[in-house]
């Protein structure tokens, strides 16, 4: 259950700048450019309106995500120092204001996904909010370092949604691109949570740095970064992307796997700034933006 405001003073009126950060728009960005990736790359065509009104409900439907969660977590953030000036534990919003935004964009995000697609898009819409709240909010994070591996998925969605949103249909492609971000989201969680590992810490969420150490984290990062490596080339050699994303691909990950070695064969030691934990989780939120435009240019504009 949610958790009262900081110190149990009362909120302030809410303003809308409060209301937006509740969505977390810089993780709602990732979403609706991954998501318009996947609508972009699939067969046919869609009217523009619908289009927009598409991609429109699955960053609302993020954003409600982004709202319950910090509703849910606000006694959690007060506990961060990288979460505590969020609204909710800085006392500028009140829970069931934040509780009834968050319910009341997720079911406008998944009426207006019906109306302006398809029914298959509007169910997976709503399996994704479901899953980011209830399954990776409400049950994993709290109580397992596989948090941010299964609660991956929930993130994973908005590629495969934006191609069902335009042809009412999964295919091989939007499945292999649900694969890729599944796959990164552990070694680009991970890098943030090694530096950011005394947050965790204090508000009991079992990272993995805080669970297992940093020893093992490390090694799993490398893991992870190795076959999400192989399942971004994927597409290419299996026939369902040509060669401007292929090369593109191969090109990424290797950068990406480079660094990926360079934190997982790394010892720390007091004071230690964490430089290279931070430039892969900086480079990790280029790659996938970077990797994402190929797909669309390369389906657009194949050699």
């Amino acid at each position: 259950m949610a958790q009262s405001l900081t110190h149990g003073e009362p909120a302030l009126p809410a303003d809308w700048r409060d209301l937006f950060a509740l969505t977390k728009p810089r993780v709602m960005s990732l979403v609706v450019f991954t998501a318009l990736c996947g609508l972009l790359a699939a067969p046919g065509s869609v009217h523009p309106v619908l289009a927009f009104s598409s991609i429109l409900a699955i960053a609302l439907g993020a954003g409600a995500s982004g709202a319950l969660n910090q509703w849910y977590e606000a006694g959690l953030d007060a506990k961060m120092k990288r979460t505590a000036g969020r609204p909710l534990p800085a006392g500028r919003l009140d829970p069931q204001t934040a509780l009834q935004f968050g319910v009341g964009l997720a079911a406008f995000s998944v009426f207006l996904m019906l109306f302006a697609a398809n029914w298959q898009a509007a169910v997976l819409l709503t399996v994704s909010i479901l899953f980011y709240v209830f399954v990776y909010t409400m049950w994993l994070k709290p109580r397992t370092p596989q948090n941010i591996v299964i609660g991956g998925a929930a993130g994973a969605f908005p590629p495969l949604i934006g191609w069902v949103a335009a042809t009412g249909s999964i295919a091989p492609l939007p499945v292999l691109l649900f694969l890729l971000i599944f796959l990164w989201t552990p070694p680009h969680f991970w890098a943030l949570a090694l530096f950011m590992r005394s947050d965790y810490a204090a508000a009991g969420i079992p990272m993995m740095p805080v669970v297992a150490g940093e020893t093992s984290t490390r090694r799993q990062i490398l893991f992870y970064a190795l076959i999400m490596a192989a399942s971004a080339i994927a597409p290419w050699p299996l026939g369902y992307a040509g060669a401007l994303y292929g090369w593109t691909a191969v090109i990424l990950s290797i950068v990406f796997v480079l660094l990926s070695i360079q934190v997982g064969t790394r010892t720390t030691g007091e004071g230690d700034m964490m430089q290279p934990e931070k430039r892969l989780f900086a480079y990790s939120i280029a790659y996938l933006f970077i990797l994402f435009g190929a797909v669309v240019a390369d389906h657009w504009w194949p050699l």
